[in-house]
């Protein structure tokens, strides 16, 4: 049985992260320029990357919109966990692997500092922006979130376009906060060492989270099961039901952030009635998408009707 699939929300905080990601990249790379500061280099670089990345997101959620088809009967959900993959390895080896080189060629190669105040002002732009942005993508994974811990929810959320938002936008904070502790220590000593090792910080914190998002990626894209709190719900629904003797198997795959494919193998009580069988099952499938309404198709096996063939 397929379910229909309801209006998906406009990705909010992925518009949000484009707009101040590309704004604050310009202003860094201008404050790169006027001052030499490798650390305010690498994070035009990180602000750049994730600003591409943002639109990467945008490519995947339009992409696993589309229909099902000939080729591919179940949707093109997926399309949004490929998508997502790319940015997390985009964000590693650009983002993380550009910050560290550049690190690393100013710790080797110490340039002489300018100015900071460019720094400063653009660092504190940045942080005002980041932080919206931050606050925008955090408000949209709250709502998901429900009563379950943080850390247990964003761990297991099936939806890139928020949780990739949310972890970027917390390295794009950090990496400021570490930007201006090494703009500020490196003038305060009057010793360039602390920009160099501020963007090999900066570089340390994208690559990390890139290491996280391509493990959360991949657990999607090759195909991850439903929370046990769904399988759990799922099971006593159709154990409640008087003719269902025993539930074999509740077998789940996400299909996309809010697809997802079930299969249940299940016995009848040998006195039900095959013409009554059909009609239960039409009952069961809408009392569990009625709870769960992320499961758009649903395949039952029943075994009392294999018996009576």
């Amino acid at each position: 049985m397929e379910l229909m699939e309801p209006k998906s929300s406009k990705p909010i905080a992925v518009y949000g992260a484009i707009a101040a990601n590309f704004i604050i990249a310009c202003a860094k790379f201008f404050a790169s320029v006027m001052t030499g500061s490798s650390a305010m280099l690498s994070e035009g670089i990180h602000s750049l990357v994730d600003t591409g990345n943002g639109a990467l997101l945008l490519v995947g959620i339009k992409k696993g919109k589309k229909p099902a088809d000939e080729n591919h009967p179940f949707g093109h959900g997926k399309e949004l966990y490929f998508w997502s993959l790319i940015v997390a390895i985009l964000l590693f080896g650009l983002g993380g692997g550009m910050s560290l080189y550049e690190g690393i060629k100013h710790i080797q190669h110490p340039a002489k500092l300018g100015d900071p105040t460019w720094n400063y002002i653009v660092l504190g732009i940045a942080f005002v922006a980041e932080g919206i942005a931050w606050y925008v993508a955090m408000k949209e994974f709250l709502k998901e979130k429900g009563n379950k811990k943080f850390w247990t929810a964003f761990k297991a959320s099936k939806n890139p376009s928020v949780f990739t938002i949310v972890a970027e936008d917390t390295a794009a904070i950090s990496g400021v906060v570490v930007a201006f502790i090494g703009v500020f220590l490196g003038h305060y000593f009057n010793n360039p060492l602390f920009d160099g090792i501020a963007s090999v910080v900066i570089g340390l914190i994208l690559a990390g989270v890139a290491v996280f998002l391509i493990i959360e990626s991949k657990g999607l894209l090759i195909g991850e099961s439903a929370d046990k709190e769904t399988l759990v719900n799922i099971k006593e629904i159709a154990e409640k039901n008087p003719e269902i003797v025993k539930v074999y198997e509740v077998l789940t795959m996400h299909l996309g952030p809010k697809q997802v494919l079930l299969n249940m193998n299940i016995t009848f009580k040998d006195e039900t009635q095959a013409a009554e069988i059909p009609k239960i099952i039409d009952k069961l499938e809408g009392e569990i998408q009625k709870k769960n309404p992320e499961i758009r198709r649903i395949f039952i096996e029943a075994d009392a009707l294999r018996k009576m063939k």
